[in-house]
């Protein structure tokens, strides 16, 4: 999961609140609010799952164990201590350690692509699920201090959930202000509560020692598999840890998980297994029973905060990552509206809200419960770690240079536990689990459509053009009339003559005194230097090739950029500059490169794509249009 924070747009050092306590609080806000709502319903559902017929001493302690030895490994060993240091330039998350691991490969392979989407894909998943279930599952608390609210609980949800939706359009920077604190008395409270219940039953605290949680495993088999695929709840946001390290760093990070968000859930936990230790009863909610009757109240509205957090983070988190999809050509362009003048990674993107907003609608109608989405939960949120783990494979081994014993030392033992919670949740496929795997799909084939697309598109465009260095040669002698100003051609083949200049000369009859065939390319890098921004090569005396290249988190500014060629002696007036623009349109057909309903859905996506001029950050008053049919 990602954040508001998760990203960044501008090739400038990323702006960061100064002093590094703040940062840990920050993090504590934004990058914990996922993982900080788990133990609302992680213990409940293993226990409910492993207490069909009753339930036993050992094996309250060993899902307790499971649950805190499932923390120790894949949050503190995997993404404390190895993944963090996996970062790109800084930044971090399933599409930085795809770009990382196809720097160090040298291009892009296959396998690191199919791997980069698939997880990509399985985080709307989780985007769409967090909401949700976590909203549910605080509201669900009411119903221990008013019975009769059960009827309620549906509209209250999917009205939280809509002006949770309603208000993206206008930023979140100021409740981001609150996350923090907020976050940091929540984990205050679980902690407290762990520790007031910790003791109920001292025989709670075997549960550190992890051969009671292999212990488990051993003595149910199989029936150990529904349990462990409600245990891996407790690591739903285990991803933010690293996607939101470009804009905290690795150092606060760290020292949030384990000063403050890893003890607390730690005691919380152990709080709630002594409770239904003691009391067998209390496996009905665990968390909420932990408080006092008079205390039950606040709690539920502290929950409900929290989750309201958590979810703007992943909502955020799904606008950061489709902007980055975007740059890294797997989508379409898409309107991105900033919300913020100080912080350039508070975007916003309609589409996306309200198509979000739609599928968690959908979800809490459909399964009206927290514990009905609990098994569509576990398969997002392990098949993205398990995801991350293969494609750590590469970064260790080439961009790191470790042996190969060493990175199968280290991977393996952790890949197979996480294989093995996959395996276990994919167990709970017809419950619910089939969801993430839907949306998954659906992401997938927008993504595969419309690179596969873009890849025909540019190939029959380029067998059809004239190659630029032929154009130039032949106008040297042709000698076309010449109009003052500069032109400025944007194309996506630097080799090709632009179909914009083609139609220009072709009906127009005119040239500009000089032309600049503009090309913007997106680096493996979440952002470029000025002094890498612009590459220009001289054609002839009228003739530029310019190459603009930007990160995979910083948003395309043509204008700003070419100002930067002054430093090669060439200004563009922005009063005498045209900038021309092909506006392709497509025909779909049954002998094409793709099945013929691909074609109609790659035509779809590239009619909602937004036009370059809004994109590129054109002056609309100095763009010219020309239009250009291709078959796909």
């Amino acid at each position: 999961m990602s954040s508001p924070a998760a990203a960044e747009a501008n090739g400038a050092p990323h702006e960061r609140p100064s002093g590094f306590w703040k940062l840990v609080l920050g993090s504590v806000g934004v990058v914990y609010g996922d993982i900080g709502t788990s133990p609302l319903y992680a213990m409940r559902e293993a226990l409910h799952a492993a207490g069909r017929d009753g339930l036993v001493e050992e094996e309250v302690i060993g899902i307790t164990s499971m649950l805190v030895w499932t923390l120790i490994l894949i949050v503190t060993f995997k993404y404390v201590t190895l993944i963090l240091r996996a970062d790109n330039h800084g930044e971090g998350g399933t599409l930085s350690l795809l770009a990382l691991a196809q720097r160090s490969v040298g291009r892009r392979t296959p396998v690191l692509f199919v791997l980069g989407v698939l997880g990509a894909s399985l985080f709307y998943g989780d985007a769409a699920i967090t909401p949700a279930i976590s909203v549910l599952s605080a509201l669900e608390g009411l119903e221990l201090v008013a019975p009769h609210f059960d009827a309620w609980i549906i509209p209250v949800t999917v009205g939280i959930i809509f002006g949770l939706f309603w208000v993206q359009s206008r930023g979140t920077g100021r409740m981001g202000i609150l996350f923090g604190p907020v976050t940091v008395v929540w984990f205050a409270v679980m902690a407290l509560l762990g520790l007031l219940h910790a003791g109920d039953r001292l025989a709670v605290f075997h549960a550190l020692n992890p051969l009671h949680a292999s212990g488990f495993v051993a003595s149910h088999g199989l029936g150990a598999l529904p349990v462990m695929g409600s245990v891996f709840l407790a690591v739903t946001g285990a991803e933010a840890l690293y996607a939101d390290m470009g804009h905290f760093g690795r150092g606060p990070i760290r020292t949030a998980w384990l000063g403050l968000v890893f003890p607390a859930l730690t005691l919380n936990y152990l709080g709630q297994g002594s409770l239904v230790l003691a009391r067998p009863e209390a496996v009905a909610n665990p968390f909420f029973l932990m408080a006092p009757p008079w205390a039950l109240l606040p709690l539920v509205l502290l929950a409900t905060a929290a989750t309201i957090i958590a979810s703007q983070a992943v909502i955020s988190g799904a606008f950061s990552l489709t902007r980055q999809a975007v740059q890294l050509g797997l989508l379409p362009r898409l309107e991105i509206r900033h919300t913020s003048e100080a912080q350039v990674g508070q975007v916003y993107l309609p589409r996306v809200n309200w198509s979000l907003l739609a599928a968690v609608l959908i979800l809490v109608l459909a399964f009206r419960s927290s514990s009905a989405l609990a098994s569509a939960y576990g398969i997002a949120v392990t098949g993205t770690i398990v995801v991350t783990s293969l494609l750590s494979f590469t970064v260790f081994r080439r961009a790191w240079g470790w042996p190969v014993w060493a990175v199968l030392a280290v991977l393996l033992p952790l890949l197979s536990v996480e294989l093995v919670f996959l395996g276990a949740n994919l167990a709970k496929l017809h419950d619910g689990g089939y969801v993430p795997l839907v949306i998954a799909a659906i992401v997938g084939t927008l993504v595969t459509t419309w690179v596969r697309g873009t890849a025909i598109v540019n190939a029959k465009a380029h067998a059809a053009s004239l190659p630029l260095d032929q154009l130039v040669g032949m106008l040297k002698k042709s000698h076309p009339a010449r109009v003052p100003g500069s032109a400025v051609f944007l194309t996506s083949d630097p080799d090709a003559a632009p179909a914009a200049l083609m139609h220009n000369l072709k009906h127009n009859h005119v040239l500009h005194e000089r032309n600049f065939v503009v090309t913007v390319t997106t680096a493996t890098t979440p952002s470029v230097s000025d002094a890498g921004r612009i590459a220009i090569e001289p054609l002839a005396d009228s003739f530029w090739r310019v190459t603009l290249t930007y990160g995979y988190m910083e948003v395309p500014n043509v204008p700003k950029a070419l100002a930067l060629a002054r430093r090669d002696g060439i200004v563009l007036e922005m009063m005498s500059t045209s900038y021309f623009l092909s506006r392709r349109s497509f025909r779909a057909s049954r002998e094409g490169g793709m099945p013929f309903w691909q074609d109609q859905l790659f035509i779809s996506m590239t009619k909602a794509a937004t036009d370059a001029t809004s994109f590129y950050r054109l002056p609309s008053n100095r763009v010219l249009e020309l239009g250009q049919q291709l078959v796909v």
